[in-house]
C-alpha cells in the first residue's frame, strides 16, 4: 500500500505540472489574440487614414487644376493688354510724328 500513496503523489504532480502548462499556453494564446487584436485595429486606422488622405489629395488635385486655369486666363489678359497697350503707345508715336 506503501506504492499507493507514492503513485497518487506522482500523479498530482503530473497533474499540476500539466495544469501550470496548459495556463500558460492559454495566457500566450491570449496575449496573442489581444495583439491580433490591436494589429487589427491599428490596420483599420491606417486604412481610414488612407481613405482621408485620398480624399484630401483628390481635392488637393482639383483645387490646383483650378488655380492653373486661373493663372493660364490671367496670363492671357495680361498678353491682351499688353498687346493692346503696345498698339495704343504705337499708333501714339506714329501719331506724334
Amino acid at each position: 500500500m506503501t506504492h499507493v500513496p507514492h503513485r497518487l503523489d506522482d500523479a498530482l504532480q503530473r497533474l499540476s505540472a500539466a495544469l501550470e502548462r496548459l495556463e500558460e499556453t492559454v495566457a500566450r494564446r491570449r496575449e496573442a489574440e489581444l495583439s491580433h487584436a490591436d494589429l487589427e485595429e491599428e490596420l483599420a486606422v491606417m486604412q481610414d487614414d488612407r481613405s482621408r488622405l485620398g480624399l484630401e489629395l483628390d481635392a488637393a488635385l482639383a483645387q490646383n487644376s483650378a488655380l492653373e486655369k486661373a493663372r493660364d486666363e490671367v496670363l492671357t489678359r495680361l498678353d491682351r493688354t499688353s498687346l493692346g497697350i503696345i498698339a495704343v503707345l504705337g499708333d501714339e508715336d506714329r501719331t506724334q510724328t
